[in-house]
């Protein structure tokens, strides 16, 4: 039998997995009427992801990794300025 924990962070695995998909959708589709209604279902599939993730942290299920440093954050907008110019 799955614990809540378990149940949460399988929840969360797929909730995650659709909002990939649907933003891959999204940039593919031309037909505007499909992209409007993709974003919304996308949208409100944050939210849940939202209210899982805020269930996970509170029961301790979700710990998130430690904030980055200042350092951190220029080097990688360093990278990605980089990339921006290539």
């Amino acid at each position: 039998m799955l614990d809540e924990k378990t149940m949460v962070s399988d929840a969360l695995t797929g909730v995650n997995g659709e909002l990939v998909r649907y933003g891959e959708m999204i940039s593919q589709t031309e037909n505007s009427e499909l992209k409007q209604c993709l974003k919304q279902i996308r949208n409100e599939c944050e939210m849940s992801q939202e209210k899982l993730y805020q269930i996970a942290r509170e029961k301790s299920y979700y710990v998130p990794a430690e904030k980055a440093s200042q350092q951190e954050i220029n080097h990688v907008k360093s990278v990605l300025t980089g990339l921006a110019y290539k």
